[in-house]
């Protein structure tokens, strides 16, 4: 048994080079997978269940994939659609896909899965003890549950490969683990089991497990011992430190990955350069483990967030920027003596100096300016903006020295503070365990 997955990149709305879409098409294909989204661009996207990308970016590069859907007659799979997964998510992406055949002339029968979970089935299963944290373990209840905007289950294969059987050209999954995408249709075929979900691993990301990792497409060829991995793009290489280091990507252990039903062991598998482009993994193993088990994504509302920029260039304020903040918070806490740190907060990064790692930085260099942007965050979005107000006077004249002449700062907009509006965060690590892999996911084929 011989199984060839085409991946055209590692999400949809990255891009993806078309030449080497088309030479993937020439290596006859039996699927198109590609994964959707993830949670890597924070909560807000679960949150509101929308899109990190924009509908015309979207479009163009399904609609691309819908062609060479056509060209190849296979499946056309994406997960976790929409960036986040959510149902709201799906109904957009299977929009966007009715538009297409709309204005291409494509019948098609296009099936979804939808991964939303009710609170209260959630709730159920906590109080049944069915849910189990996850680590770092965070606290979880009935309340916290019902206040969540979106809550998603990742779906495994067995999801996957059940809307695959309904003979669906495209399938648009919900939240997915991103290698069940990749792994589903090889398993159904009989191919390695261990293999298959290792080799999704590595292709989760496209070309990211290349040489060349912009060029997006990549084909996996998956059998009864192992799988293959090619690059379609010419310049593009795979070589067994490329793949074999995928492992490490977003994963705490490199030989093992855990996923819906059980977790894959590559401890004993080998790496080898079958040519130049290619190479050959075989040693991989599946455990399968009991209950069957789903993880748990949800967001939560976190209050509304406004924000104000100052841009700091006088070298004596640049040097001692973080004293300055000190006395900044000072004034205003010395203002506002009603301010509520229970309900708000009020934080500094100061952009050019650790405002990506804090206190992790470990390089030193001076900057000729630079930028303080204070984040104040609120119950509503007046009490934010109003307390970003309240700190405008000292983040435009406050003097390190009470002797000294006023300074002035820069501010880079007028106004000065920018609402952002509605924030949100995840609040749950924590998986469910199923009685049937099927039962907390819904599915449903249209004719378009």
């Amino acid at each position: 048994m011989l199984v060839k997955v085409l991946i055209p990149s590692g999400a949809l709305g990255l891009g993806f080079s078309e030449d080497a879409l088309n030479l993937g098409l020439k290596k006859n294909p039996d699927i198109i997978a590609i994964d959707g989204g993830s949670t890597d661009s924070g909560p807000f996207y679960l949150g509101t269940g929308t899109s990190k990308y924009s509908k015309a970016t979207t479009k163009k590069e399904w609609s691309v994939l819908m062609k060479a859907r056509a060209e190849a007659d296979v499946p056309l799979l994406i997960g976790t659609a929409g960036t986040c997964g959510a149902d709201s998510a799906v109904d957009w992406l299977l929009d966007i896909a009715k538009e297409i055949a709309a204005e291409t002339g494509q019948s098609l029968k296009i099936c979804t899965i939808k991964c939303n979970q009710p609170a209260a089935r959630v709730a159920n299963a906590l109080s049944s003890g069915d849910v189990s944290p996850l680590k770092p373990e965070v606290p979880i209840s009935e309340e916290l549950l019902a206040s969540c905007t979106n809550i998603v289950a990742l779906a495994g294969v067995e999801q996957i490969n059940h809307a695959l059987e309904s003979g669906a050209d495209i399938v648009i999954a919900g939240r997915t683990t991103d290698t069940a995408v990749i792994a589903a249709y090889p398993i159904s075929k009989g191919c390695h089991v261990g293999a298959a979900w290792h080799g999704a691993k590595i292709g989760e990301c496209g070309a990211l497990c290349t040489t060349k990792p912009g060029s997006g497409v990549i084909l996996i060829e998956f059998d009864e011992t192992g799988f293959e991995i090619t690059p379609m793009d010419p310049g593009a290489k795979a070589t067994p430190r490329t793949v074999s280091a995928h492992m490490l990507y977003e994963n705490s252990n490199p030989y093992q990955l855990y996923e819906p039903g059980g977790y894959l062991e590559v401890s004993q598998a080998k790496y080898s350069a079958v040519s130049d482009k290619t190479v050959r993994v075989e040693g991989s193993q599946w455990i399968e483990t009991a209950p069957y088990t789903v993880k748990l994504e949800g967001a939560t509302h976190a209050g509304y967030q406004t924000l104000s920029h100052v841009i700091i260039r006088d070298a004596r304020y640049v040097e001692n920027v973080d004293r300055w903040i000190d006395l900044v918070k000072a004034d205003f806490l010395a203002k506002f003596t009603d301010f509520n740190p229970n309900t708000s907060s009020i934080e500094f990064r100061v952009m050019g100096k650790d405002a990506v790692l804090g206190h992790l930085e470990n390089r030193n260099s001076s900057a000729p300016e630079l930028g303080v942007m204070v984040i104040v965050t609120a119950p509503t979005q007046e009490q934010a903006t109003e307390i970003a107000r309240a700190l405008n006077p000292a983040l435009l004249h406050l003097a390190l020295d009470a002797d000294e002449a006023l300074p002035t700062f820069a501010f880079p907009f007028s106004p000065a503070e920018t609402e952002r509006g509605p924030i949100y965060e995840f609040c749950l690590n924590h998986v469910m365990a199923l009685n049937d892999p099927l039962e907390a996911f819904s599915f449903d084929t249209v004719e378009v």
